[in-house]
């Protein structure tokens, strides 16, 4: 579990994929591994990936096939910057300063848009890639954007987009002011959103498996009464 508070943005320095899976190693990354150990997790631009080799320096994670066809990860190269957040811990004191997230990418969106406000915050617009996950945002909600926590200013379900704005010290702190327009980011939708939408789903389920019995029951009891009618005569 992490929070979309992005503690450190490291450096791809290698990608090995002959190991039936790839492997990244990242740089820069001294900050987040003072208390790492193998099999720990680290949100890799909001993709959660296991560690499977580090040192004090960089670390090394492996990438499956299907966080592959979710996530954007396969247009990293090697020098591409990514943010890095360590998985929460039980015994931290830090402030929880984001939202609930899982690293577990739903999708990609492009960056349709990015327009700098009078009190240099940046403006940014997405398209999901994926239109059937517009569903799942709604403004004033949380999304997590590569990693990033961060609040919809609004959102055009007919159109699949939505919009952020980010303040300047997030713009810091963050990979996503060095991305261009066309670029793909990754997309965690609130996972309560499709909680409640399963939740619902099955409310609904249920309650049409009773209405289809109850009208089962009618339809036995009518022709039941239709036969004894013609037995009689």
């Amino acid at each position: 579990m992490f929070t979309g508070i992005v503690e450190h943005i490291g450096e791809i320095k290698s990608i090995d994929e002959g190991h039936g899976n790839t492997l990244y190693t990242i740089t820069n990354a001294s900050p987040i591994l003072g208390d790492c150990h193998l099999g720990d997790s680290i949100a890799v631009n909001g993709v959660c990936l296991t560690v499977t080799a580090f040192n004090s320096e960089e670390f090394t994670v492996g990438v499956s096939s299907e966080t592959f066809r979710r996530t954007d990860l396969q247009q990293l190269q090697v020098g591409s910057p990514v943010n890095l957040e360590r998985a929460m811990s039980s015994t931290s004191t830090t402030r929880f300063g984001g939202h609930y997230v899982q690293g577990h990418v739903d999708g990609t969106a492009t960056i349709s848009s990015c327009v700098k406000d009078d009190d240099e915050s940046l403006l940014f617009t997405f398209k999901m890639d994926d239109p059937r996950f517009i569903r799942y945002v709604v403004e004033k909600g949380f999304i997590c954007i590569d990693g990033t926590s961060l609040t919809v200013t609004e959102v055009d379900n007919s159109n699949a987009t939505f919009g952020i704005m980010m303040v300047v010290h997030t713009q810091q702190h963050v990979i996503m002011p060095q991305k261009k327009i066309g670029d793909s980011v990754n997309i965690e939708v609130d996972v309560s959103a499709k909680a409640i939408e399963k939740q619902v789903a099955i409310q609904l389920e249920g309650q049409l498996i009773d209405e289809s019995s109850v009208i089962s029951k009618l339809i036995k009891k009518y022709v039941e009464e239709k036969v004894e009618e013609v037995l009689k005569k």
